[in-house]
């Protein structure tokens, strides 16, 4: 599985085989550091998708049936599979996405151990029983829904994919996956790789195209159950619709415009640097990425100026040369990041280092991180997600003040703050407007702490056991015991029907 310098092929993974689009159509994947297409992906619509939903739906009576415990060591086998083929599966995310090979590396363990530990909870998830006297048995049961569509972004490729796919495996429902048009090949191989573990044909199903064909046709096919969706706003809200339509249960992931606050008591050193990569981990291309940074005034300066200086020494080139940061993923986003830096000098912000052409490098989509200092917490810069390594620096003076600006924002997904003083952490964290706060360590967690938004950001949740019970529907089972004595006397009903 080896990238090399020949094109690479890749059908959709459809019923256990490699299956090429109905169209016969194809799509180029461009490696972002060179700004070169090296794969040739089917382009797949909605004939493809209903091939591939009805495998879904065929396989899924015989994959809920099997025993949970049976379930989970399929999925451990495929956790050892993935860390075995660590360095390959990275390769392809490095090529598609220009991720350095560091970050490509982490992200691949990562889905190794969504697997690992989905498989390690499938014999563990228990319903509950209700207590309604000596002549009733009643308890609950989390039933999988069937057929799951997973639409993934860009950003992470199989680690997003593995985050969706691993519980909705474990808890017994079949997956059709559509991974983004940019960085399609990774989730293409986990399929393969989930088959070759004993994951019965069918049971996931990768199959490449675009949004408005693809993945429209996905989230509208009728027997779809379950979407789960990662991306835009915009995005989301017609995926929303359209499962609003059928009336079936959506969890969404929108990004975010999330606050970072450093309090004056907080450790510089450390708050700087956690702020630094807050921003500038995967090119700044993760929808948590504290892109609103909150500075007491009496520390701003210091802050800016360790920042400043982190930035200075920041490598930057292609994936496979492993620099701290690579391209940006397409060369629409760069288009995105360059706009907003002359929109923030427009709207009276300093740009402080940050979007400059890179000579040296190869034609692809680089950018340096910036900094912005002058911001207010109204400005365009300072409400709209950029989705790359570009921090807008606010500076604030009282503890009510900043809570209030951090919570300004129609996004709610994390929030971070640093301080030595445990009250203030707890007083503040409660307050946030967001689904997860980090506490003197941005991005603290990890595949077992839920993970998800509030606001425009979403909802739903993923990660932790939170993520697996939302790929399921709770039954209540009630059993009378005994036979009522006064059949004739209707029993007391609490319900509002």
């Amino acid at each position: 599985m080896t990238v090399t310098d020949q094109r690479l092929i890749r059908d959709a993974f459809v019923a256990g085989r490699w299956r090429p689009a109905q169209s016969g159509r194809r799509f180029a994947s461009v490696d972002p550091s060179l700004g070169q297409p090296f794969a040739e992906v089917a382009e797949c619509d909605a004939e493809d998708i209903d091939i591939a939903v009805r495998s879904a739906a065929a396989a899924f009576p015989a994959w809920r049936a099997l025993k949970p415990l049976d379930r989970g060591r399929i999925m451990l086998k495929l956790a050892e599979r993935i860390n075995a083929e660590a360095e390959a599966l990275a390769e392809l995310d490095v090529r598609d996405s220009g991720k350095p090979t560091a970050i490509a590396l982490g992200d691949v363990r990562g889905s190794a151990r969504y697997f690992e530990y989905y498989g390690t909870m499938a014999d563990k998830l228990q319903g509950e029983t209700i207590p309604l006297g000596d002549d009733y048995v009643s308890y609950t049961r989390h039933e999988p829904f069937g057929v799951v569509a997973a639409i993934i972004p860009w950003n992470g490729p199989i680690n997003q994919a593995s985050r969706s796919v691993a519980p909705a495996l474990m808890m017994g429902n079949a997956v059709v996956a559509k991974p983004a048009e940019q960085t399609p090949l990774s989730c293409l191989e986990l399929a393969r790789l989930a088959f070759e573990c004993g994951v019965p044909a069918g049971v996931f199903n990768v199959v490449p195209g675009f949004g408005e064909t693809a993945g429209a046709a996905l989230v509208e096919h009728p027997l779809v159950r379950k979407v789960v969706f990662t991306g835009s706003v915009e995005t989301g809200r017609l995926v929303a619709i359209a499962a609003a339509k059928r009336l079936i249960p959506v969890t969404l992931e929108l990004g975010g415009k999330s606050p970072h606050i450093i309090f004056d008591d907080a450790d510089i050193e450390a708050a700087a640097n956690g702020a630094w990569l807050g921003i500038n981990i995967n090119s700044g291309q993760i929808c948590s990425a504290g892109s609103r940074l909150f500075v007491h005034r009496s520390v701003h300066d210091e802050v800016v100026s360790r920042l400043e200086q982190l930035n200075s020494t920041l490598s930057i080139g292609p994936g496979a040369a492993n620099c701290f940061m690579g391209p940006l993923t397409s060369a629409e986003q760069k288009e995105k990041v360059d706009f907003y830096l002359k929109l923030a000098e427009q709207e009276g912000a300093t740009v402080r280092i940050g979007g400059q052409l890179l000579p040296d490098l190869p034609p692809g989509s680089y950018t340096r991180p910036a900094l912005l200092t002058g911001v207010t917490n109204d400005m365009r810069v300072a409400r709209e997600e950029i989705f790359g390594p570009v921090l807008v620096i606010i500076p604030f003076d009282t503890e009510e003040e900043v809570i209030a600006q951090a919570n300004d924002s129609e996004y709610g997904l994390v929030a971070g703050l640093w301080t030595r003083d445990l009250s203030r952490a707890h007083r503040v964290a409660a307050q946030l407007e967001a689904g997860q706060v980090y506490v003197n360590e941005f991005w603290a967690g990890g595949v077992e702490t839920p993970f998800g938004g509030v606001k425009n950001s979403g909802y739903g949740r993923e990660k932790g056991i939170a993520g697996a019970l939302d790929y399921t529907y709770l039954k209540t089972v009630t059993l009378r015991l005994r036979p009522d004595p006064h059949p004739a006397t209707p029993a007391p009903s609490t319900d509002s029907e």
